[in-house]
């Protein structure tokens, strides 16, 4: 059995399967009906209008609707896009059991405990017929898939099959009256529309269920006698052909299977077996431990089923559908049907082979697993999990292809799977004693090679090597040299895939692809949330993989996406060009044409194969949302550009590829305020100073304007802005501009104005304004302010600006492969003909001159700058100026002409995200200042949830990685990041690892320190000293391994040391408890501590148990101690004098929980004991263990990790990611 999907919920009592989409209908035993996701896993909506549990329930084949019949007595029909109950109907008088729709006709049937069948019209709303006869509850009823029949089955000991042909004629609308006379009867006596056909009698008990056969005149049933029948009818009568024994208990339901010749069957007795609908005998069974079935469904057309039971539901298959094949060359090797099948890529042409041997059991999942050939010796090795694994050797005659008509020996052997390692030999691998053996053709054992690691798979890996799988690693083993040459963590792979050239492989998950080099190399891991199915890779080195439901491509930097959608899963054999080679699950051989323009065009990009993108652009239809973000994203927004036409777009691009002039053009197309101030920005960036005064201009920004021409020293038109603050009567802006321009007199006029006659007083005694100071003076009167007489007044003016007017000097930079290109693509006719005109002079360079951008009006920002006269050299063509009269400014025909086109130089990548990029180390991410990433790696490596003791160390590990320095008055501090290692012979292009603050030999003088407290008896300041170096370890970075074995060891100590101080400063609170002091002081004993610590504990915990009377247990503490060699002989003769005491009186006063022969740990969150043999919770990074209670709490020693959590372990050097 293959479980696809699984629930927990309440008791599930029936199931049905959509016919086209992935969902699966659940209705429970709590009223509620489910509808899942199966392929997704998801729970898409729920519907609890029910009162009491749900029984029955129906999707129906083509329209959006499902039916429900639940305990109270009620119909309902539903309609599943709206979410909403369309009708109930009502007639029933008992609980409902079963509920269908017809695959035809506009009817529903359901079974009931009222001793009856009904058969409703869903669109008239009304029962059309009542089917009477049973004398106990009716379990259920179904329609048969093509003939005017239904089958029921009760308590009554029978089932039932009822002929409703006389329903179809009944189509025929008569008369109001008769309507409503026959339907009064129909209520009353039940309908003559359905007679009975067969009453089918033979089992003992309660008959469950009863089902239809698809296509054969078959009804399967199964009943409170534990037994399943199989019965047979024909026109005139019906009888029973076998009974299926083996349930031990009730037969809760019983069906055939759509596709094979199987008959499925579950019970109370926690148990699905399937039979062999032929032989009838039992091929498998399946059991759960605690949970009773109760329903089976079949989908309609794939190959599911689904069972519920007492606490949810599982849907699963029976047999693996993924046929084995190999590829090599041209050719294709598959298996189909038990015969090995040859097809042809170049023509297309499939041909039948040899047949290959059946299995000899008669149990599932026996069928060729994996093929893999030799084309050289026209072999074929074929592994099954038949004999719990086995092999066959098929050698191909070479006049086979074309008739596959003899059948070849083969032969045989046992191994978890084999694959061929060279032309004549095949590894097997021996999963019991871990060996891998090389045979020959002849199946003779040539070699034998142990695994130094746990393998459960293999696969071919170049000319003798092997690819070997254990639980959550992959290893690639030098057959010859017995060598491991790579290994890579992944999650379980479950199929690999080469490239064409053997220099990547594709590792395939359940849920994930990991792409690595040929020695296992990380290149990049893509995430699924649906199972990936297979893959291959196409000549340009890009991996095309399907899912479920998509075809989807990698490219080799990890950048994936969806090429196409699937209605039904298929398996890629090859990719070639646009054809997409593949076998469905009914081992046909497709070609699917696919569109690969998108891939490719990322892949040139990804190449900077900028002539092949450009070729795309001009001739595809490459646009749309996704592709416009995915330039964006990988730093071309100048090409995403070009792409489209929406304003608001280009202007968002423009700005982020500093083309101003485009920007400036959309910005007056949309003429909104935001876009204004955002060009504004992007201008000052670049220090276009003439773009940045229209853009405030245009939105009326007068304060950025007035400061603006403050910082640019322009004081005519801050002059100007005064004036227009006064026309406005703005008085704080007139205030602001009389203080950038240091005018006392105006700032004084404004006080005056605005009633601030006090304050405009001072400003003018400040300044010796004498004649304003005099007139003021008199209209305050005796409210005149006094000054300070110590302090001498100075004219508050802003500094001079250190560039007065003018733009930015900015770089002359070539034009990139794409504004040349795309520039010269998007011209017209007639601009082509401009230039021919101007004659071939040469080629010209394409160079950008952006020295004499003008500060004015935005019109007249795209001049021409002037061409330097070249001082040296030769003269060159001796032309005179002439005098001209003074040009008049004209508008340019083209404001884009290439000499006057500025490319901002793209940012490069900063250091701190290159950092991210090549470390999985959390400080490292930390020293970048990303501490969310950070978290996350530290939260998958160790477990940690409580961040809070790490606060402090992650911004000295910022702060540590960077230096700061000053440039000049106006600019920022300029940040440097600084690299651990750096020397000046290093490449400049090549980044090393952040410098980190904190380091391994920190630790251990932490640690030593810690000891000399523990002893001198500091607990308090020895326990903050052990924390501290336990919250420092995991952003600790080693360079060896060794180095990695020291830092784990590190933990192991101070864990033991943190637990041990915890327990003692416990057991000093804890005055009026005797007892507790007693264990928490023998506890203290069986800590792993130095020596002389253990000793120290030793004495303390036999001076308390001796003071408490107990003396038994002072003197083990005493022999202990004794054992030690004790160098103190103080202590040593305190300890011989309570052993004495001890032998005399070997008694305790009071009983402690502690058994010091039995060995324990002590739980990190109680101090309690947890002794060999008993279930534990452990924490993931320092590894105290706790009573099961605390797991999913946060580790009371390390007060970082959530006990219990899932981790990958301590990553702490970048030995370990190599």
């Amino acid at each position: 059995m293959l479980t696809k999907f699984e629930t927990k919920s309440n008791r599930v009592k029936g199931l049905s399967f959509h016919s086209k989409r992935p969902w699966i209908l659940a209705s429970l035993h709590s009223g509620v009906i489910q509808l899942w996701d199966y392929r997704m896993g998801t729970l898409i909506d729920r519907f609890d209008e029910h009162d009491g549990p749900v029984r029955g329930v129906h999707f129906h084949k083509s329209q959006p609707l499902f039916v429900s019949g639940g305990d109270d007595y009620k119909i309902k029909v539903w309609n599943y896009k709206t979410c909403r109950c369309l009708f109930t109907l009502l007639g029933h008088l008992d609980y409902i059991r079963t509920v269908q729709f017809h695959h035809e006709h506009p009817w529903i049937v359901s079974a009931s405990d009222d001793q009856t069948i009904r058969i409703w019209n869903w669109q008239s709303r009304t029962c059309i017929s009542v089917l009477t006869g049973h004398n106990h509850y009716v379990m259920c009823a179904s329609f048969h898939p093509k003939e005017d029949l239904v089958v029921s089955a009760s308590l009554d000991q029978t089932v039932r099959v009822w002929d409703i042909s006389a329903l179809k004629k009944k189509s025929a609308s008569p008369g109001d009256d008769m309507l409503r006379l026959s339907q009064m009867n129909t209520d009353l006596f039940g309908g003559v529309d359905a007679v009975v056909k067969y009453v089918l009698e033979g089992h003992d008990r309660g008959v469950n269920w009863a089902a239809f056969h698809p296509t054969l005149p078959l009804i399967v049933s199964g009943a409170d006698d534990r037994q399943v029948k199989l019965w047979r009818m024909n026109d005139t009568k019906a009888w029973e052909v076998d009974t299926l024994r083996g349930h031990m208990n009730n037969v809760s339901c019983a069906m055939f299977h759509a596709k094979q010749d199987l008959i499925v069957s579950n019970s109370e007795d926690k148990s699905i077996r399937v039979w062999d609908a032929t032989k009838r005998t039992g091929i498998q069974t399946f059991r759960r431990e605690h949970d009773r079935f109760w329903i089976l469904a079949a989908h309609p057309e794939m190959n599911l089923l689904a069972a519920g039971h007492d606490s949810g539901m599982i849907v699963f298959k029976l047999e693996r559908e993924r046929p084995a094949f190999a590829v090599s060359g041209d050719a294709l090797f598959y298996t189909k049907d038990r015969f090995l099948r040859f097809y042809e890529f170049s023509s297309q042409k499939d041909t039948q082979v040899i047949p290959i041997r059946r299995p000899g059991s008669t149990s599932l999942n026996q069928s060729p697993r994996t093929l893999s050939y030799s084309p050289t010796e026209n072999a074929v090795l074929i592994c099954s999990d038949m004999d719990g694994g086995s092999y066959e050797l098929y050698v191909i005659p070479k006049d086979s292809i074309s008739r596959g008509d003899s059948v070849p020996d083969a032969k045989r052997g046992t191994g978890g799977s084999a694959v061929f390692v060279a032309r004549n030999r095949f590894a097997v691998l021996d999963r019991s004693s871990n060996q891998v053996l090389v045979k020959n053709l002849k199946n003779e054992i040539v070699k034998k090679g142990s695994l130094q690691f746990p393998a459960d798979a293999i696969f071919y890996a170049g000319t003798g090597n092997l690819l070997c799988r254990s639980e959550d690693r992959v290893y690639i083993f030098d057959l010859q040299q017995r060598l491991v040459l790579g290994d890579l963590q992944t999650p379980f792979v479950k199929y690999i895939v080469w490239s064409n050239d053997m220099e990547s492989v594709a590792l395939l998950s359940k849920h994930a692809i990991v792409i690595t080099n040929k020695k296992l190399v990380h290149q990049c891991t893509l995430h699924e949330t649906i199972r990936v199915k297979s893959g291959a890779w196409d000549e340009n080195g890009v991996f095309i993989y399907t899912t479920l439901n998509h075809i989807k491509y990698c490219l080799p930097n990890g950048d994936s996406g969806i090429i196409r959608t699937l209605d039904v899963p298929i398996y890629i054999t090859k990719v070639s060009g646009n054809s997409i080679f593949c076998l469905d699950r009914d081992g046909k051989s497709r070609v699917i044409i696919i569109d690969a323009t998108e891939y490719m065009f990322k892949l040139s990009l990804l190449k900077k194969r900028y002539d092949h993108v450009m070729g795309m652009i001009r001739n595809s239809q490459l646009c749309g949302q996704a592709m416009i973000a995915y330039l964006q994203q990988k730093g071309f927004p100048e090409v995403a550009l070009h792409f489209v036409k929406d304003e608001r777009t280009r202007f968002n691009l423009a700005l982020e590829s500093g083309n101003i002039q485009i920007a400036v053009a959309s910005a007056k197309e949309i003429d909104e305020k935001d876009h204004w101030y955002r060009l504004g920005v992007e201008a000052l960036r670049q220090g276009n100073a003439g773009i940045v005064e229209y853009a405030y201009q245009r939105t009326k920004n007068f304060e950025r304007l007035s400061f603006l021409y403050l910082i640019t020293g322009n004081m005519d038109k801050l002059a100007k802005m005064l004036k227009i603050a006064e026309v406005k009567n703005d008085v704080m802006g007139q205030f602001h501009n009389a203080l950038y321009l240091g005018d006392v007199r105006e700032r004084t006029k404004i006080l005056e104005n605005a009633g601030n006659l006090p304050l405009a007083y001072m400003t003018a005694s400040a300044h010796g304004l004498e004649d304003v100071v005099e007139r003021l003076s008199g209209e305050l009167g005796k409210n005149i302010p006094s000054l300070p007489d110590d302090m001498k007044p100075s004219l508050l003016i802003p500094p001079s600006p250190i560039m007065c007017g003018g733009d930015w000097p900015l770089l002359r930079v070539m034009k990139g492969i794409f504004e040349g290109g795309l520039d010269a693509a998007g011209k017209g006719v007639e601009e082509e003909e401009e230039e021919a005109a101007d004659g071939d002079w040469g080629e010209d360079l394409d160079m950008v001159d952006v020295n004499g951008l003008e500060n004015g009006d935005a019109t007249t920002i795209m001049e021409d700058g002037e061409i330097d006269e070249e001082e040296n050299g030769e003269g060159g063509w001796e032309l005179e100026d002439l005098e001209l009269p003074p040009e008049l400014e004209t508008p340019r025909a083209s404001t884009m002409a290439r000499s006057s086109v500025f490319v901002a130089p793209t940012p490069g990548m900063p250091v701190s995200q290159i950092w991210i990029q090549k470390s999985s180390i959390a400080s490292e991410h930390a020293a970048s200042g990303n501490f969310d990433s950070a978290m996350r790696q530290l939260k998958r490596q160790l477990g940690i949830q409580n961040f809070a003791p790490l606060k402090s160390l992650f911004l000295d590990l910022h702060a540590g990685s960077h230096s700061f320095l000053r440039a000049f008055c106006s600019a920022p501090v300029l940040s440097l990041a600084l690299e651990r290692g750096w020397s000046e012979s290093n490449s400049p292009n090549v980044r090393g690892p952040p410098a980190l603050v904190f380091h391994f030999s920190q630790l251990e003088e932490k640690l030593k320190a810690g000891y000399r407290a523990t002893t001198a008896g500091k607990f308090t300041e020895a326990l903050r000293l052990f924390t501290s170096i336990l919250h420092t370890i995991p952003v600790i970075v080693v360079e060896s391994r060794r180095e990695v074995d020291e830092v784990k060891e590190l933990i192991i100590i101070i864990k033991e040391y943190v637990l041990g101080l915890q327990m003692e400063l416990k057991r000093r609170e804890m005055k009026d408890n005797p007892v507790r002091q007693q264990e928490l002081a023998a506890y203290f004993t069986h800590l792993n501590l130095q020596v002389a610590h253990q000793r120290l504990a030793l004495q303390n915990a036999m001076t308390v148990c001796f003071k408490a009377k107990n003396l038994a247990t002072a003197g083990n503490f005493a022999r202990r101690l004794l054992e030690s060699n004790p160098a103190n002989e103080n202590q040593a003769k305190t300890a011989r004098q309570v052993l004495q005491a001890s032998e005399r009186n070997n008694t305790d006063v009071s009983e402690l929980n502690y058994d010091y022969r039995n060995p324990f740990v002590v739980c990190g969150a109680t101090y309690v004991p947890i002794y060999q043999g008993q279930r534990y919770a452990s924490c993931p990074y320092c590894s105290s263990r706790f009573v099961p209670a605390e797991e999913g709490r946060l580790c009371a020693v390390c007060d970082l990790s959530v006990i219990g959590a899932d981790a990958s372990g301590l990553l702490c050097s970048p030995s370990q990611v190599r």
